[in-house]
Formats: C-alpha cells, structure tokens, sequence
C-alpha cells in the first residue's frame, strides 16, 4: 500500500469531511490526538466536525485555500469564509496519521523553525520575529484576506 505524505494525509482529511465520510476522515488521523484551540470557545467548528456533534446542514464546512508542507511532520492549512471566519489549521503527521493538531481561529499566523528561536529558551515573540529578520526567513505565513474598514488580526508566532 502506497503511503501519502503529509500534505496528502492532510488534503484526504479534508477531502473526506466535505464527502462527509467519517470513517475517511477517521482513518486519517491517530487514535489519541493531541489538539490545542485558539480562538472564540463558539468557534471550536472543527471540533464538532470530527466528534460527530456538528449538524450536516447547518455545520461550519472548511474549504482550505492554501495546504502547504513546511517541514518536519507539519502541515499548514488556512481558509476563510466571510469577514468573520478566518482559520488556520496546522497538523503533524506521522507514519501516516495525524498525530498533533492545533487550530487557530481568526488570528493570522507565522510560522518558523524552533532552531531560528536562539538561546534554546522561550523567546518573546518581538524577538523571534527580529531574528527571521536578521538570519531565515517565516517557514510559513497567513495570507488572510483583505479586511476594509476593519482591525487586523491578532498575530501568533508558531515555533515548530
């Protein structure tokens, strides 16, 4: 049996909840998987989705605009619908399976490699986006929509 690399584990996830096959969607992921929520409590939609609590009809249905591999076991996936539904998912997988998943909602992201962190300790986030400044570049970045008239978004800095 041929096996899918990440980014294709993740796209059958994907795949599989639009289908509304449980039983795919299921089989992509490990059996105890970690998964870490930022955002509003009312918008833990994924959640619902993967624990059956979601309604068909009326459930938060995620089309990823951009999934891309950035390294290691990870994958990145953002998608917004409206002004006010702006998501990005980021997943490891390994040996297969979805493993670690943290999903963070209306808020953009950056995401760099945890070498680029020096010192070895917890950094703030100013300074570790100086360093990507100063040595690498952003291993992945959102690409959120425009929004007129409107605030931006909060950012979050991902180490992985």
């Amino acid at each position: 049996m041929e096996t899918k690399g990440g980014r294709g584990v993740v796209e059958s996830l994907y795949d599989a909840l639009s289908r509304g096959d449980a039983a795919a969607a299921e089989a992509a992921m490990a059996e105890d998987v970690e998964w870490w929520f930022h955002g509003p409590r009312r918008c833990q939609y994924m959640r619902r989705v993967l624990t059956g609590e979601a309604d068909e009809r009326g459930g938060f249905r995620f089309r990823p605009r951009r999934v891309t591999a950035v390294g290691g076991p990870w994958v990145v996936a953002e998608g917004w619908e409206g002004k006010h539904a702006y998501w990005v998912h980021a997943w490891a997988v390994e040996h297969g399976v979805i493993t670690l998943f943290r999903e963070y909602f209306n808020t953009s992201l950056t995401v760099i490699s945890h070498g680029q962190l020096r010192g070895g300790g917890a950094a703030s986030s100013t300074s570790a986006v100086g360093q990507m400044g100063a040595g690498g570049g952003a291993l992945w970045q959102s690409e959120a929509p425009e929004r007129e008239g409107r605030r931006s978004l909060p950012g979050l800095l991902l180490a992985i």
